[in-house]
């Protein structure tokens, strides 16, 4: 019996938390002392799961703030990964299901972790990201942002997705836009943040501010929402590689609007909590 499990997935890494091994209250300081680099275990975020549902496998998603996500792609990989090894998925197909809904995990290559994602169907209505102001399509809208003008293109693959078409972009650019964007007025939920940069008809790469994290390093979601965006764009054709600073991902784009996403998780760590370590925890939830 183990406390918690840390994999990776493109130098994005989260902890697993299974609650059929470990009782533990996700109360917000215990979620920010967890994931903290410096006093914790250290984190972008934890998936607490699974939640067992009349067969049903059910997954809660917490970003290192101590704020609940709806979806993450690369913590998708990273749960149907645990959640196969660990026997609770006994087919290499199945399905897995956050607060944004279902998702489908095939698992393609067990023992490198090779997983393929059905993350289900994305949106670039207005009210449904949600972007404040009348119901609209979100395409290559202008947005003000420290004095500058940028044109973006929002969308929603479950969770909102503000992206941002530039020549050229850096790590230092998304330190200086990300956080101003993610919380600007216009997104009332605020928003993750992608700099896009195209690279061919097939190949894209982007910089990442993530609502509730900072800057990251790779997302699943990102590399979806950003694939859609450049794709209404008509600058992509699908398939599509997004290029980002922790490594690629391969994503599919359907007619009937579906995304497919592929890419590997890889466990890093097993263990349990130190007393002491666990009594802080309990202190906290209390």
């Amino acid at each position: 019996m183990y406390d918690f499990f840390k994999y990776e997935a493109l130098a994005n890494d989260y902890i697993v938390i299974d609650p059929n091994q470990c009782s533990l209250p996700m109360t917000g300081d215990n979620i920010r002392l967890i994931c903290n680099r410096n006093l914790g275990l250290g984190s972008d975020g934890i998936l607490y799961g699974p939640i067992l549902d009349g067969g049903k496998l059910l997954l809660r998603i917490f970003n290192p703030d101590g704020s609940e996500a709806e979806k993450s792609g690369n913590g998708l990989r990273i749960f149907s990964r645990y959640v196969h090894e660990a026997g609770y998925a006994k087919e290499k197909e199945f399905s897995v299901y956050t607060s944004a809904g279902e998702a489908v995990a095939t698992v393609l290559d067990p023992a490198e972790g090779l997983i393929r994602m059905r993350m289900g169907s994305f949106t670039f209505k207005s009210e449904l990201i949600p972007v404040a102001g009348p119901s609209r399509e979100v395409i290559r809208e202008p947005l003000e942002v420290n004095g500058e003008r940028l044109l973006v293109t929002c969308v929603s693959v479950g969770n909102p997705h503000c992206v941002v078409p530039l020549a050229e972009i850096s790590r230092e650019r998304t330190f200086e836009l990300g956080p101003l964007i993610s919380n600007h007025q216009m997104f009332p939920n605020r928003t993750n943040v992608q700099l896009m940069r195209v690279l061919d008809r097939h190949n894209i790469q982007i910089e990442i501010w993530e609502r509730g994290a900072g800057y990251t390093l790779s997302s699943g979601s990102s590399s979806c929402a950003s694939a859609t965006a450049a794709h209404k764009l008509g600058l992509v054709d699908s398939p599509i590689t997004v290029h980002m600073q922790g490594g690629n991902i391969d994503i599919e784009l359907t007619p009937n609007q579906q995304i497919y996403m592929t890419g590997k998780a890889r466990p890093v760590a097993q263990g349990v909590f130190a007393p002491h370590f666990k009594a802080r925890l309990a202190a906290a939830a209390a």
